[in-house]
């Protein structure tokens, strides 16, 4: 076994065979913030309109890892909500921060820190804060996914639709 110096986080490193191979790293958590990771904007293409106050975190999937799957973190400041859509692939939450209401199907329910949400594909749903302090959930998603798209006959959002 190869007993040289690993390679700093999230970096490629050769194997004894002299092919690369992605390494294994620690991305640092403080404050609901990671290092190395940068807030983006929760949507590229969907209309502001339709979502308000979410900043979207890729911690793993989007760095190099060969994964089928992304690790995201999503926040939600205080009034602030999800599109309201649906779409083929599935998805799995955890809640970290705050306390929110997801709306799965026609109903909305209440979560808080450690409740697990599992979205069926095709169902339609939402996330919205309730009260005055963030929201935030870590969330599993493939990798490679088909694009959301409003239900039919979706309800009207908060603010607006």
């Amino acid at each position: 076994m190869s007993q040289g110096k690993p390679a700093p986080s999230g970096e490629t490193q050769a194997t004894e065979a002299g092919e690369a191979r992605e390494s294994s790293k620690v991305v640092r958590f403080g404050d609901f913030n990671w290092e190395g990771v940068e807030a983006r904007s929760y949507k590229k293409v969907a209309p502001a309109a339709t979502w308000h106050g979410v900043d979207r975190h890729l911690l793993i999937g989007d760095s190099g890892e060969a994964t089928p799957f992304q690790l995201r973190y999503f926040e939600i400041e205080p009034g602030g909500y999800t599109s309201h859509e649906k779409h083929a692939h599935q998805h799995a939450v955890v809640v970290l921060r705050g306390r929110g209401e997801v709306l799965l199907g026609e109903r909305w329910q209440q979560v808080g820190f450690g409740d697990v949400v599992y979205v069926a594909p095709n169902d339609p749903h939402q996330f919205r804060t309730v009260g005055d302090a963030p929201f935030g959930f870590l969330c599993v998603v493939d990798a490679n996914r088909d694009r959301p798209r409003p239900p039919s006959g979706a309800l009207e959002l908060p603010g607006g639709s």
